[in-house]
């Protein structure tokens, strides 16, 4: 696990990056050892025309070293740290023999999604947008799968948004993505966050104690899962992300997480019992550069009379069905809702710029 340093990035630690860093559309500055190379949120991936010195290089390096009070050489050729908005992450030349790789990863307290401008860009219909939302007001459990860099805790973010704010929110991360409190300002919310002492499953275990309405688990990547799956059982609802390339694939994908075969068996029933959607983002770069995304698939798990069955509504971006699961029309009829598909505080969370 990274440090968390105590202290606010500035344009005199960070020297020529910093352009980069402040700007908030970058989500990633990557340095090779050759070339600088940057994510931008709208204008995709690009080389920077700045070449870094080499005396940049080291001083950057010593500083992040000093702040987390560990060595970076041959002996200890990983660097990993953590500020409250960044994720650095640095390999010696030792080990890189490219020279010394920089990775910094950006993940301001924002959400970059609006509903008008999910709309306009085509990252999802007007109906999915408002069945999506619903969801969350009937307090359903969301799993957003991607490859990596695709977007996946945006979209959880803009999701997250809609949570009542008096339902508690207990997050659990390694490194600090969503910033539930921040972007929801007033909102019950616990933000836990995971180390060697207390890993994954020891989170989860213990937030069962702390009252939550919904658990936000960042990443699903081990056998934790199993311990989200017992929390969602019990009543807590919750978001999760994992690599994925189709929702399909999903509870395969979780089964294979297990330790042993035994366990993997008796999960998959789980899984269509307690996993409610299954959101697929695509990350899509256009022939100009521009990364276009999209909730490139969306379907509902259940389990009906001793089967298990999966509701496809969205096949590359395009609503191919409409029916819903008995249970899920159950959820949404306990919550008010009349028309899955239609919102009633749609048009005031857009006017609101949600």
């Amino acid at each position: 696990m990274s440090e968390l340093i105590a202290f606010e990035p500035t344009a005199e630690q960070f020297g020529p990056l910093w352009k980069y860093i402040d700007n908030p559309t970058v989500t990633d500055v990557d340095y090779n050892g050759r070339r600088l190379w940057i994510t931008d949120f709208e204008k995709g991936r690009y080389a920077a025309e700045e070449i870094l010195p080499e005396s940049f290089i080291k001083t950057f390096t010593h500083h992040i070293s000093n702040c987390v009070n560990k060595s970076f050489n041959q002996a200890n050729p990983l660097l990993e740290a953590d500020t409250k908005e960044l994720r650095v992450s640095i390999l010696h030349e030792s080990v890189a023999a490219t020279g010394i790789s920089i990775c910094i990863r950006k993940s301001p307290p924002i959400i970059r999604n609006t509903i008008s401008g999910m709309i306009k860009e085509g990252y999802c219909s007007e109906p999915i947008l408002q069945l999506l939302i619903n969801c969350v007001l009937a307090r359903m459990n969301f799993v957003f799968g991607g490859e990596p860099g695709s977007g996946k805790t945006e979209c959880a973010k803009f999701f997250m948004q809609f949570i009542p704010s008096d339902q508690r929110v207990i997050t659990i991360e390694d490194s600090l993505e969503i910033h539930y409190s921040d972007i929801n300002p007033g909102a019950d919310s616990v933000e836990l966050r995971v180390e060697k002492k207390f890993d994954y499953t020891d989170a989860i275990k213990a937030s069962l104690r702390q009252n939550p309405k919904w658990l936000a688990l960042s990443e699903a990547r081990s056998v934790e899962v199993t311990s989200l799956l017992e929390q969602w059982s019990t009543g807590v609802n919750g978001f999760t992300t994992i690599h994925l390339d189709d929702v399909r694939k999903l509870p395969d994908r979780i089964q294979n997480m297990m330790d042993n075969v035994n366990d993997a068996g008796r999960m998959k029933n789980r899984i269509y019992r307690y996993v409610n959607i299954g959101i697929l983002i695509r990350r899509v770069e256009e022939p100009d550069g521009r990364i276009h995304r999209l909730i490139d698939q969306l379907c509902f798990y259940s389990r009906e009379e001793h089967e298990n069955r999966i509701y496809m509504l969205v096949e590359d971006g395009e609503i191919v069905s409409k029916e819903l699961p008995p249970e899920i029309l159950k959820k949404m009829k306990y919550a008010g809702i009349k028309d899955p598909f239609v919102c009633r505080e749609f048009e005031r969370y857009k006017k609101e710029g949600r």
